[in-house]
């Protein structure tokens, strides 16, 4: 069987339709057309369903990637790679998105890229869910960081690690809603509560159960108290405030968003300056709490959670340097939780 034809439908199953995978390989659509048409006709099966979205796979189709893609992967590694020169690093190619993976995983993959004959050069992209999963399936990416499980057999997901996500904003906002005198910056937020891991032995290792912060700090409130206090937000659909009011409230959200930054890390900022309230990963803003440049607004029993996993494509955890990664971020996440 021709490897080219292997190859193009690899493409053309990851991209889910001819036009991407055409413009992925730098071919005409008519070339990708014909050479899956004679591949079909070479296994006497189809091998897409053709739809006015692009194409589905067939099962035969499906369970060709499967067996297929792996070894195409590892065949163009050596291409990329080379024979001859040992000395020449792998590049590990990372997506995630930018929050996350700029805080939490390239700190811990960059002491895998050190000289110690086992390192390797490190790329990086940033993206939405959907975004690094279609990169991944088409072959851009080695590795992918996202909250999204993915479906199908193409991709193989792994759970890495939950964050905990908390209403915050300024200590004049708390002051204004009630909350009590605001802490003296440099106060400890968890004080004389201990930390979050240290609670999850206690608890009986439980991410979500009790955590209750000191009575004289988070407010028992509901939803209609936050309602005229600015929203500081990703995007304008709210995102991450209308999980938080749909897990917590069990409501939507009735402020509108007065600030939009496409940065989680920009959102924490406009906070600490007292544009509004935020919902952020607590990884993220658990500096800015500790100073006291924002307070938690709301203490939930049971506080949101979101799941990140990490994403290769089906068979790739066969290249060592992927698997290293793999590997390092899973055992590096153990500490992040």
């Amino acid at each position: 069987m021709d490897l080219a034809l292997l190859r193009t439908f690899v493409t053309v199953h990851r991209a889910g339709s001819f036009t991407r995978a055409a413009a992925l390989l730098g071919l005409s659509q008519p070339a990708v057309t014909s050479q899956i048409r004679t591949l079909e006709r070479q296994l006497g099966r189809p091998l897409f369903l053709r739809q006015a979205r692009g194409v589905t796979p067939t099962t035969i189709g499906d369970e060709l990637a499967h067996k297929a893609a792996p070894h195409l992967d590892a065949l163009v590694e050596i291409t990329e790679t080379g024979l001859d020169d040992e000395s020449s690093l792998r590049t590990l190619h990372l997506a995630g998105p930018p929050e996350f993976t700029a805080e939490r995983a390239l700190p811990a993959l960059t002491e895998l890229t050190g000289e110690d004959g086992q390192g390797f050069a490190l790329r990086a992209s940033f993206g939405n869910a959907e975004e690094v999963l279609e990169g991944l399936a088409a072959g851009h990416h080695d590795l992918a960081i996202c909250t999204a499980r993915p479906r199908g057999a193409l991709l193989t997901a792994t759970a890495l690690c939950d964050e905990e996500h908390v209403l915050v904003a300024a200590p004049h906002w708390a002051e204004r809603l009630g909350s009590g005198k605001p802490r003296r910056k440099g106060a400890r937020v968890l004080e004389n509560v201990t930390s979050v891991k240290e609670r999850r032995v206690s608890e009986g290792g439980s991410a979500a159960k009790g955590r209750r912060a000191p009575e004289n700090f988070a407010m028992a409130k509901s939803a209609p108290a936050f309602e005229h206090v600015p929203v500081v937000e990703v995007h304008e659909s709210l995102p991450f405030v209308s999980r938080y009011w749909a897990s917590v409230f069990d409501s939507l959200p009735a402020a509108p968003g007065t600030v939009i930054v496409p940065d989680l890390r920009a959102v924490l900022a406009c906070a600490v300056a007292g544009a509004g309230l935020a919902v952020l990963p607590r990884y993220l803003c658990a500096s800015a709490l500790e100073r006291g440049e924002v307070v938690a607004l709301h203490d939930p029993a049971v506080p949101p959670l979101r799941t990140y996993f990490l994403v290769v494509r089906t068979g790739t955890l066969a290249m060592p340097h992927i698997a290293r990664a793999h590997e390092w971020l899973l055992q590096a996440a153990g500490d992040w939780c």
